[in-house]
């Protein structure tokens, strides 16, 4: 349970407008340091103050869409986000020397939305469904 003098600190530090945002969205009033962004433009965000956070969720991400996909992060920002590493990826020497510069740009996944891969057939049927043919009568 968020406390409310926690509540209300972090509307002082972080605006009103932006204060709902996050309680419309994350359900939960924070306020950090703004790491960096990524390229779909979601906001990382983290707060050291470990009196102010519960371990663990120091860290958080502010989607840019309305709904929340976590197909939306790519894979060296969710390293960062579950703390397999500690810099960001813009920060961190290591994930830059290991990206290659050929690797294509992360997308999403689209399952689910009116952008998701659909199959179709293009083979002619083995077994065709009878049809009746009429013969008049003479």
């Amino acid at each position: 349970m968020v406390s409310l003098l926690r509540t209300l600190r972090s509307m002082r530090r972080v605006g009103i407008k932006e204060w709902f945002h996050q309680l419309q969205n994350i359900g939960d009033a924070k306020s950090g340091r703004l790491v960096g962004t990524d390229q779909f433009g979601n906001r990382y965000f983290e707060n050291l103050n470990w009196k102010e956070e519960i371990p663990g969720r120091h860290r958080w991400v502010d989607f840019a869409q309305h709904y929340n996909s976590a197909s939306q992060i790519p894979p060296t920002h969710h390293s960062w986000l579950s703390h397999i590493r500690k810099e960001f990826p813009t920060e961190d020497t290591v994930m830059q020397n290991l990206t290659p510069p050929w690797q294509a740009p992360w997308h999403e996944n689209l399952t689910g939305t009116r952008g998701a891969f659909k199959t179709y057939n293009t083979v002619t049927p083995k077994i065709k469904a009878w049809e009746p043919k009429v013969a008049e009568r003479g």
